[in-house]
């Protein structure tokens, strides 16, 4: 028998928040690669942000049709992550969550048994982030597991 402490795994549940952009992607590539090198499941989850049209005027039409709008950006979000996944041999399994995305993810990670959070640091205009902060900065501060912020070089 070898020794049991080198067999292990780093991560056995990696999830990657993502949004769709350039940022989530180079996160989500970064996942997948930390899920490949540690064997590891990966849970892809996208956050329907029901406070982004909270202030809406309520209208049953409306709400579905945003609604409707922000499910198909949260279907090609994950594929994404489920494409790459595909390509590296990693097992991915999508979710799509509704809520505010910080707490929906900090939420997920912690009924999951998630391990290890991979979260691109989330487009905001510096004034936003000074307002109400990002949401890659309140995942870090609320949850209790690593949280890797990939940054977008390119921005």
């Amino acid at each position: 028998m070898g020794d049991q402490s080198t067999d292990r795994e780093l991560y056995n549940k990696i999830m990657i928040a993502t949004d769709g952009s350039e940022s989530a992607k180079k996160a989500a590539d970064a996942g997948i690669e930390f899920a490949r090198l540690s064997r590891a499941k990966v849970h892809a989850a996208y956050v329907i942000d029901t406070s982004a049209y909270s202030s809406v005027p309520k209208d049953p039409r409306w709400e579905d049709v945003m609604y409707e709008q922000f499910r198909n950006f949260g279907l090609e979000a994950t594929s994404y992550v489920e494409n790459t996944g595909k390509r590296a041999g990693v097992e991915v399994e999508s979710v799509l969550l509704e809520g505010h995305p910080a707490e929906e993810i900090v939420n997920f990670a912690e009924k999951n048994g998630i391990e290890l959070i991979v979260i691109g640091s989330l487009g905001k205009s510096r004034i936003e982030r000074f307002l109400i902060g990002s949401v890659s900065e309140k995942v870090v501060r609320n949850a209790k597991v690593s949280v890797l912020i990939v940054r977008d070089q390119s921005t």
